[in-house]
C-alpha cells in the first residue's frame, strides 16, 4: 500500500514529537497550552474520545466512502478546515502561507486571523479568494468597515466574526515567555531560538513576523510597549447585539460566528442572522472552567441544525476525532493545532502532509463503519 505522506510521521503523536525538536520552547508552548492549568483544553480532547461508533460490516448495500462536503455552496474535498491561529509566523516561519496554500491544493478552507502574521490581500492571491477571514471586533467602526471593504475587495465570501475574546486569556507560560500581548522577545527567548537552527534560518529568510493585516493602521515607528497599548485598546471590545447587526448590513456574503459555547449563545445567532455558528472554546485557551464543545455540539445541534449550519473546532485532532464530530451532529470541523504542529514538523511540506494523513485516517473510519457521506455519520453513534 502507498502512503501519499512521510510515512516516518504517520500519527499526529510523531508530528508533535518532530516539532517539539525544531520550534523554539516559546513557540511550542505558544501551540500546545491551554489557559490556566489546561484543563478545558484536554476535556475537550478528552470527552470527544468518548463518543463511539458502531460499524455494519454486513451492509450488502454499501457502495463507498465519499468524503465531499457541501457549505455554503461550495463543495469542499473533506468535512474539516484550518482554523484562524494567531502569531502563526513566529510558530514557524511563513506557515500561514504554507497551509493556505496547501488548503487550497486540496480543496478545504483556511481561515485567516486578524492578529496572524500574513495580510488580508496575501492569502486571497494564494487561494484565489477563496479563504474564509477572522474578524476580532474593533472598537472604531471605520476600522471595521475599513477590514470589511479590503476582505470583499479580496474575495472572501465568508465572514467569521470572534466572539470568545472579550479578555485574553490568562496563559502562564506565555507571560513567562513574553508573548502575553504586546510579544517580545526577551534573553529566554532568543536563546532558545538560537537552539533551533533550522527555525532561525526560516526566519532569516521570511523575515521577523508581524501583524500584517494591521499594520496599515499603526505607526511604523511604534515600539513594543506602543504595539501593545494599539493591540489591547483596538481589540478590547466586546461582542453586543448593535455591533453584530451593523456587520450584518454591511457583509455580502455569509456571515459566521465562531465561539458559540452555550445554547443561549446559540439561540441569539439564530436570531441575528448568522448563516453557521463554529462551536468553539478557543481550543481551551479562554475559559478552563468551560463545557467540551463537543457536549455543547450534541445539544445545539438537536435545536438547530435545520435553522443555521453548525460547525465545531476545539479538541479535534485527528481523522477519527473528525468522525466523532460529525456523528454528533456538526457539519463540519476545523483544526488548529493539528495544522500547525504539521508545519513545526516538516514545515513546506506539512501542510500537504496532514491534509493527506486527515484524509485517509477519515476515509478509513468511513469505510470501517460501511458509510458513504459523512452527513450520515450520525447514523452510527452509539447513544
Amino acid at each position: 500500500m502507498s502512503f501519499p505522506f512521510d510515512t516516518r510521521y504517520a500519527s499526529l503523536e510523531l508530528l508533535i514529537e518532530k516539532a517539539k525538536k525544531r520550534m523554539p520552547r516559546f513557540a511550542f508552548e505558544y501551540l500546545d497550552g491551554g489557559c490556566n492549568e489546561n484543563i478545558n483544553r484536554d476535556r475537550n480532547t478528552r470527552e470527544l474520545r468518548e463518543v463511539l461508533l458502531r460499524p455494519q460490516y454486513l451492509n450488502n448495500n454499501y457502495a463507498e466512502a465519499n468524503m465531499e462536503t457541501e457549505l455554503f455552496g461550495v463543495k469542499y474535498s473533506a468535512p474539516f478546515g484550518i482554523s484562524p491561529v494567531g502569531l502563526q509566523g513566529l510558530m514557524w516561519p511563513n506557515a500561514p502561507e504554507i497551509l493556505a496554500k496547501a488548503a487550497f491544493k486540496h480543496n478545504i478552507p483556511f481561515i485567516l486571523s486578524t492578529v496572524t502574521t500574513s495580510s488580508i490581500e496575501r492569502i486571497a492571491e494564494l487561494t484565489e479568494g477563496k479563504a474564509w477571514y477572522q474578524l476580532y471586533h474593533p472598537r472604531e467602526e471605520w476600522l471595521r468597515d475599513d477590514i470589511l471593504s479590503r476582505c470583499e475587495a479580496s474575495g472572501y465570501d465568508v465572514l467569521v466574526v470572534l466572539a470568545d475574546v472579550p479578555t485574553f486569556g490568562y496563559r502562564a507560560k506565555e507571560i513567562r515567555n513574553g508573548l502575553a500581548m504586546p510579544p517580545q522577545l526577551n534573553f529566554r527567548n532568543v536563546s532558545q531560538a538560537l537552539a533551533k537552527p533550522q527555525w532561525c534560518l526560516e526566519m532569516l529568510k521570511h523575515g521577523v513576523p508581524s501583524f500584517k493585516t494591521m499594520e496599515k493602521y499603526m505607526d511604523k515607528n511604534m515600539n513594543v510597549k506602543q504595539l501593545g497599548q494599539f493591540m489591547n485598546s483596538t481589540f478590547s471590545g466586546r461582542l453586543n447585539p448593535d455591533r453584530i447587526k451593523a456587520i450584518r448590513d454591511k457583509w455580502k456574503g455569509k456571515l459566521v460566528i465562531k465561539g458559540v459555547a452555550s445554547d443561549e449563545d446559540a439561540a441569539e445567532a439564530v436570531r441575528l442572522g448568522f448563516d453557521g455558528m463554529i462551536i468553539s472554546n478557543h481550543g481551551g485557551r479562554q475559559l478552563d472552567a468551560g463545557e467540551s464543545t463537543i457536549s455543547v455540539v450534541k445539544e445545539i445541534s438537536e435545536k438547530y441544525k435545520d435553522q443555521i449550519k453548525i460547525m465545531m473546532d476545539s479538541g479535534v485532532r485527528t481523522g477519527p476525532d473528525i468522525a466523532r464530530a460529525l456523528s454528533c451532529g456538526a457539519e463540519f470541523t476545523f483544526m488548529g493545532r493539528t495544522f500547525m504542529y504539521a508545519v513545526g514538523a516538516l514545515g513546506e511540506k506539512g501542510g500537504d502532509h496532514i491534509i493527506e494523513m486527515l484524509k485517509m485516517q477519515f476515509r478509513q473510519v468511513m469505510e470501517q463503519v460501511c458509510c458513504e457521506k459523512p452527513e450520515d455519520l450520525q447514523s452510527f453513534r452509539v447513544k
